[in-house]
C-alpha cells in the first residue's frame, strides 16, 4: 500500500511544470506560447534566461532525484528506479499543465542521480562535452541517454538498467522532431561552447 502511495507521490511530484510556474510567477508569461512551445529547462533558457532557466533545471532533476529516494527514506526494499519512473511520467506527462510536459531529459538525470549517483556524473561531464563541442542541448542529451543505456548493464543493476533504456527510448522519441533538424543541419543552437565563440 505505502509503496503506491508513493508511485502516486511520484508522478505527482514529477508533474509539477517548473517551467510554466516560474515563467508565470516571475515573468508573467506562459513559456508554451513562446520559443519551441516547450515547457522544459532548454526553452525556459531561450525565452525567460539564465535565471529562470537555471532555476528550471535544478527544479526538474530535484524532482526526479527526491522521488527516487522516496523508497529509501521510508525504508523500503523497492528499487529507487521503480518510483522515480512515476516521477519521469509525470514530468512527460503532468496533471497539472494538461498532460503536456516536458522531454524528461532533467528529471530522468535527477531519477538516476538518486539511485546511481557516480554513474550519472560520468554521464553529466560527457553531456557537457557533448554540449560544448556541438552546442546542441538535444543532440547533447540523445547522445548521453545513448551512451548510458548502452553501459548500464556494466552496473550489474537490471532494474535501473531496464528504466534507462526505456528513458532513452522516450527522450529519443520526444526529440524527434530535433534529430530530424539535426540530420538537416537546422538545429537551434544554444550561446555556448565553440558555437559561441564562432558569433
Amino acid at each position: 500500500m505505502l509503496e503506491i502511495l508513493l508511485m502516486a507521490a511520484a508522478y505527482l511530484l514529477g508533474s509539477i511544470p517548473s517551467g510554466v510556474w516560474i515563467g508565470k510567477a516571475f515573468f508573467q508569461t506562459d513559456i508554451r506560447e513562446h520559443g519551441s512551445g516547450n515547457s522544459g529547462t532548454t526553452n525556459t533558457y531561450r525565452v525567460l534566461g539564465k535565471w529562470a532557466g537555471t532555476t528550471v533545471l535544478i527544479m526538474d532533476i530535484a524532482k526526479g532525484s527526491i522521488a527516487a529516494l522516496l523508497p529509501i527514506w521510508f525504508g523500503l526494499t523497492i528499487h529507487p528506479m521503480i518510483i522515480g519512473l512515476f516521477a519521469i511520467i509525470g514530468h512527460v506527462y503532468p496533471i497539472f499543465a494538461k498532460f503536456k510536459g516536458g522531454k524528461a531529459v532533467a528529471t530522468t538525470a535527477g531519477v538516476a542521480l538518486g539511485a546511481q549517483p557516480l554513474f550519472v556524473f560520468v554521464f553529466i561531464l560527457l553531456f557537457g562535452v557533448v554540449l560544448y563541442t556541438s552546442s546542441m542541448v538535444s543532440l547533447a542529451s540523445v547522445l548521453t541517454f545513448i551512451l548510458a543505456a548502452v553501459a548500464a548493464p556494466l552496473l550489474g543493476d537490471w532494474m535501473f538498467t531496464v528504466i534507462v533504456w526505456l528513458a532513452m527510448i522516450l527522450v529519443v522519441v520526444r526529440h524527434r522532431e530535433n534529430i530530424d533538424r539535426i540530420r538537416k543541419g537546422e538545429e537551434n543552437k544554444v550561446p555556448f561552447g565553440l558555437n559561441k565563440k564562432r558569433k
